[in-house]
């Protein structure tokens, strides 16, 4: 029997496959097929600070000063104690997934403010969640915001929720720092126990018609894992950060390599909402078969062997690696003259 157990964030999980922060997490049921299937922990949807602001707003509006200057109204309105706010749904949904599940749950936040991350934060952990996924969201668009600036934004961030909270806490990056080994060193310095690679950032296009930026969403595709791969690679061995793995996974053969590179869990979004809950135990059944192949008897086993630390000369294969592939391009009979 091979050991398919993993570490996340202190957490002993039963294999490394963890479905990540999707609309998937919002229905009970799904969640329950999810676990069936073989998730060996759960990332929630992301609360979002904007939505809970907005809808504050909105109550205050239509709740508070609906009655203003109509006598009348005030038999109409509903109950302020009825009402039950966005946080008051994700945090009674986080109590059941609790009440039901036997595997982790980690609670994922998006905020705007520093004290919206660190209330939230608070809320989160007394509501049971056994681990926080931070998805800063940020893109650095202003010409006087630095990157010193924008590390340091995070950086902050983690150091005041880490003085507050005593949660396991996940960074969720995006690929665009100019050092990203030296700024992970600079998160665990600060107190995270982990970081997600990479945040997907989903691009507004131009509709030519109306002359309108249009928001779409697209899925991810299996290519988008060799970004991942490479710097997992590159990071193994280097932190004592859990390195999960988002973006990309679509089969066991994606996950496998992640592995192979040093990641320690394997995150899973878009192949489950293309293909279901059970794609996830496909994938799980594929990589279990894989390993029997090759006479694995455990991932830590296999985990991290592709990782550029364990490559003789990792600067010299990679730089020789970059113009191979450039060489490698062969243009169709006639495409070039």
């Amino acid at each position: 029997m091979i050991d398919l157990t993993t570490d996340y964030l202190g957490l002993k999980l039963k294999n490394p496959l963890v479905p990540s922060s999707s609309p998937l997490s919002k229905k009970l049921d799904t969640v329950l097929r999810l676990e069936d299937a073989g998730a060996a922990a759960i990332v929630l949807h992301s609360l979002f600070e904007e939505e809970l602001r907005a809808e504050e707003a909105m109550s205050e509006r239509f709740l508070l000063h609906a009655d203003l200057g109509h006598g009348e109204a005030d038999g109409f309105l509903p109950d302020h104690g009825e009402f039950q706010s966005c946080l008051d749904r994700y945090l009674e949904h986080l109590r059941l997934l609790k009440e039901r599940l036997s595997i982790p749950v980690v609670a994922s936040l998006n905020g705007i403010s520093l004290s919206g991350w660190v209330d939230l934060g608070k809320e989160l952990q007394q509501a049971g969640a056994d681990a926080l996924e931070l998805n800063v969201y940020h893109v650095a668009a202003d010409a006087h915001f630095s990157g010193e600036a924008v590390e340091a934004r995070y950086v902050s961030l983690l150091t005041e929720l880490r003085g507050m909270v005593n949660l396991p806490i996940v960074m969720k990056l995006t690929p665009f720092f100019s050092s990203l080994p030296h700024f992970v060193k600079q998160l665990e310095n600060a107190g995270a126990r982990g970081v997600s690679l990479f945040n997907r950032f989903y691009q507004p296009d131009i509709d030519l018609d109306s002359l309108r930026t249009v928001d779409q969403l697209h899925l991810s595709y299996p290519d988008e894992a060799l970004l991942r791969i490479r710097w997992i690679a590159i990071l193994h061995g280097r932190t004592r950060l859990t390195l999960a793995a988002t973006g990309g996974v679509h089969s066991a053969e994606e996950a496998l390599k992640l592995l192979l590179a040093g990641a320690d869990v394997v995150h899973l979004a878009s192949c489950l909402l293309e293909r279901g809950p059970d794609r996830l135990g496909e994938i799980l059944a594929d990589m279990v078969r894989w390993l029997e192949e090759r006479e694995y008897e455990s991932v830590a086993q296999m985990k991290g062997s592709m990782g550029q630390k364990n490559l003789p000369d990792p600067i010299a294969l990679a730089r020789a690696s970059y113009m191979r592939v450039l060489d490698s391009f062969s243009a169709s009979r006639g495409t070039l003259g």
